[in-house]
C-alpha cells in the first residue's frame, strides 16, 4: 500500500533535499557551497531543511548515499574495466563530489560519525563486486591467479581511492592512467 499523508510528504521532500545537495556539491564543490543554498533551491529556511536529517553530517552522508545509489544505477551492475574507468571520468567531472567524499571518508573512521555506518556497508559490497570481476578474469586466464581475488579487489579499491585524493591535490593529474597501469600490471597479455 502507498504511504499517505505527512510521511509520504516528508519523504518526498527529503529526496528532492538530497537531490538538490547532490546536484549543488557536484558542480559547486563541498566547501565552496553552504547548506543555505541548498534550502533556498528548495524553498526551505535553513532550520526546515535540517527538520529533515539529524545534522549537517548526517545529510552529507546520504548525498553520499544517493550518489553511490545513482552511479550503480547508471553502471547498471556492469563490471570491468570499462565501468572502472567510466567511475573514474564521472568523479572528475564531479570534483565537489569527490572532496565530499575523501572527507566523509576520514571521518567516518570515528565509529560514532553518521557516515561510519555508510563506509562499513558499503566497503564490503564493493570488495565482493570487485573479487567477483577478478575471479572471472582469473578463470578466463586474463588476469594473474598469484594474489587472491579477495585481495587484488582491496588493492583495486585502493588504487581507485588514493586516486581521487592525490587528484583533489593536483588537478593535472589523470585519474584513467593509473587504472590502466594496475590492469596492465595484473594482466600482462593485456593490449593497452
Amino acid at each position: 500500500m502507498a504511504k499517505r499523508g505527512p510521511y509520504e510528504k516528508g519523504e518526498a521532500k527529503r529526496k528532492e533535499i538530497l537531490h538538490a545537495a547532490l546536484e549543488i556539491f557536484a558542480a559547486e564543490g563541498y566547501r565552496g557551497t553552504s547548506l543555505r543554498k541548498v534550502a533556498a533551491k528548495c524553498n526551505l529556511s535553513l532550520p526546515g531543511l535540517m527538520h529533515y536529517f539529524d545534522s549537517k553530517e548526517d545529510l552529507l552522508t546520504q548525498v553520499l548515499r544517493m550518489r553511490d545509489e545513482t552511479a550503480r544505477a547508471r553502471q547498471n551492475e556492469r563490471t570491468g574495466p570499462e565501468s572502472y574507468r567510466e567511475i573514474i571520468r564521472e568523479n572528475a567531472r564531479t570534483p565537489g563530489l569527490v572532496e565530499l567524499f575523501v572527507s566523509m571518508a576520514a571521518a567516518a573512521g570515528e565509529p560514532g560519525h553518521p557516515a561510519h555506518a555508510h563506509f562499513a556497508e558499503r566497503y564490503p559490497v564493493l570488495r565482493e563486486r570487485t573479487a567477483a570481476f577478478v575471479r572471472k578474469r582469473m578463470d578466463e586466464g586474463r588476469m594473474t591467479t598469484a594474489i587472491p581475488a579477495e585481495r587484488l579487489a582491496v588493492l583495486l579499491l585502493a588504487v581507485a581511492d588514493g586516486i581521487q585524493l592525490q587528484w583533489l591535490i593536483d588537478r593535472s593529474m589523470d585519474m584513467e592512467q593509473p587504472i590502466d597501469d594496475i590492469m596492465r600490471l595484473l594482466d600482462p597479455g593485456r593490449e593497452s
